[in-house]
C-alpha cells in the first residue's frame, strides 16, 4: 500500500514551499512546538488525485492554526492573507499568484442538514471524522507521508466510495451528501455503489428537499461532467433520488450514447448537453427546469434549443447547406446538432467523417452581409420596410452560397425596392 505521494510535482513546487514554510513560521512544517503531529498537512481532492494519477486541482491544506494565527504567520512570511471563508476557518493564502485554501482544523458541534456550527480542534482523527468520503480524508504532510486515519487509502485502490463511520449520520449533517455520493462515484468509482452508502442516500433523500438550488444544480452538473454518468444515473433513478431533484430525467440510454461521442472522440464532456439529451421535456418544460435549477441566462436558451432541435445532420451533409446552417444557428448550435446526430447513430458509426466535419464546423468564421441598413434608407426605403428589404437581401444572399459582392448585393436591393 502506498504511503508517501513525496514525488509529487505540486508538493515541491516552490509556491506549496512557501505555503508550507510560513505555517511553521519559519521553522520545520513538519513538526512544531515539540508536538507529535505536523502543523500543517495537505488534504482533499490533491492527494485523491495525486493517488489516482489525475490532476491535483487546487492544493487545500489543513491546520492546527487558528484562522487569526494563520493570518499573522502569512503576513511575517510576506504572503497576503484573503479571509474568504473566515466563518468556516479558511484563509486563502497567495504565493506565487497561487491560491491555498487553509483551513482550521474542527469538529462538529451541532449540525441540520445543511449547516454545520463547528469548533476548532488540534485533533487530526477529529477532523477527518467529520468530512464525507474515506477518499477525501486522506492527508499528506511537506514531505509527502501520507495519514489516514479512516482508511481512503484502501477504498480509494478499489475505486470504492464509502462514507466515514455511520453513512446515515454522515448524510444528516448535510444532505448534499446524497449527490455528492453519486458524483464522487461517477467520477472516481468502479464497479456497484457502495450498497451501505446507496441505501442510507435512499433512506435519506427526502432530506434533500432542504437543499438550495444552487447546490443541487452545481452537483447535478459536476456529476454530468464525469465520463459515463449514465449508469449512475439511473441508479439514481431507481433510488428515487431523481424523482426529487430532476424529475425530468428520463433517457439514461440517450445520454450513455452521447457520453460515449463526448468522451471517447470530442475528449470533453458538455453537462448542459448532456442535461439537454437526459430530459424528456418541450422548451416550455426545459425553461421552467432552469429556472427551478438557477442555470444562467445562456445555459437555459441552450437547454431550450436542445430540447426543440432536430437531430437531423448526416456527415455527408454538402457544403452549401452546412454554411447555411452555420450562417443562420451559430457554431454552438451546429456542433450541438452534428454530435446529437451522431450519438443516434451509433458512437462508433462514421468516425473519421464525423471528426472531420466537426473540425470544419468549429473552424468557421462567420462572413458579414455585404450591405447595411444605411445602403437600404439610401434608396428611399423607410420605417419597418428597411427591415424587411435588409433581411429579403440577406435571404437572398444566403440562398447564393454568400458568393455575391457588394455591388451585386446593391444592385438585388434596388431590385426589391424599385416599383
Amino acid at each position: 500500500m502506498v504511503s508517501s505521494i513525496s514525488g509529487a510535482h505540486w508538493i515541491t513546487a516552490p509556491a506549496t514551499r512557501a505555503v508550507a514554510a510560513a505555517l511553521a513560521g519559519g521553522g520545520d512544517p513538519g513538526r512544531s512546538d515539540g508536538r507529535s503531529a505536523p502543523v500543517m498537512r495537505f488534504v482533499g481532492g490533491c492527494v485523491r488525485n495525486t493517488l489516482l494519477g489525475l490532476d491535483a486541482g487546487d492544493v487545500d491544506v489543513a491546520t492546527i492554526h487558528t484562522p487569526l494565527r494563520v493570518m499573522e504567520l502569512a503576513a511575517v512570511a510576506g504572503l497576503k492573507a484573503v479571509p474568504t471563508g473566515l466563518d468556516h476557518g479558511t484563509i486563502t493564502l497567495i504565493a506565487n499568484g497561487k491560491p491555498f485554501e487553509v483551513t482550521t482544523l474542527r469538529r462538529d458541534v451541532k449540525t441540520d442538514g445543511r449547516h454545520a456550527e463547528v469548533a476548532y480542534t488540534e485533533d487530526w482523527a477529529a477532523d477527518a471524522a467529520r468530512r464525507d468520503f474515506t477518499m477525501n480524508a486522506i492527508y499528506a504532510d511537506p514531505s509527502g507521508a501520507l495519514y489516514d486515519p479512516v482508511g481512503g487509502i484502501p477504498d480509494l485502490e478499489a475505486r470504492r466510495v464509502r462514507f466515514i463511520g455511520d453513512a446515515t449520520a454522515r448524510i444528516r449533517e448535510d444532505f448534499l451528501r446524497i449527490l455528492r455520493f453519486f458524483r464522487f462515484h461517477a467520477w472516481y468509482g468502479k464497479g456497484p455503489l457502495d450498497a451501505v452508502g446507496l441505501a442510507a442516500c435512499v433512506g435519506e433523500k427526502s432530506g434533500l428537499g432542504q437543499l438550495s438550488a444552487e447546490r443541487v444544480q452545481k452537483e447535478l452538473l459536476r456529476l454530468l461532467e464525469a465520463r459515463e454518468p449514465a449508469e449512475v444515473l439511473r441508479s439514481m433513478g431507481e433510488g428515487g433520488i431523481l424523482a426529487l431533484v430532476l424529475p425530468e430525467a428520463k433517457n439514461f440510454d440517450a445520454v450513455a450514447r452521447l457520453c460515449a461521442v463526448e468522451s471517447c472522440y470530442l475528449y470533453a464532456a458538455d453537462a448542459v448537453r448532456r442535461l439537454g439529451v437526459l430530459i424528456e421535456s418541450d422548451a416550455g418544460g426545459a425553461e421552467t427546469l432552469a429556472a427551478r435549477l438557477r442555470l444562467s441566462n445562456t445555459a437555459r436558451e441552450r437547454l431550450i434549443r436542445l430540447r426543440t432541435m432536430v437531430s437531423d445532420i448526416a456527415p455527408d451533409v454538402d457544403g452549401r447547406t452546412l454554411r447555411a446552417m452555420l450562417y443562420r444557428e451559430g457554431v454552438e448550435a451546429v456542433v450541438d446538432r452534428l454530435v446529437l446526430s451522431w450519438a443516434a447513430r451509433g458512437p462508433d458509426t462514421d468516425v473519421d467523417l464525423w471528426e472531420a466535419l466537426i473540425e470544419i464546423v468549429k473552424a468557421y468564421k462567420r462572413p458579414k452581409l455585404p450591405i447595411n441598413g444605411n445602403d437600404v434608407v439610401a434608396m428611399g426605403v423607410s420605417g419597418a420596410r428597411v427591415g424587411e428589404v435588409l433581411s429579403a437581401v440577406e435571404g437572398w444572399w444566403i440562398e447564393e452560397d454568400f458568393a455575391p459582392t457588394r455591388g451585386a448585393a446593391l444592385e438585388r436591393t434596388k431590385v426589391m425596392t424599385s416599383g
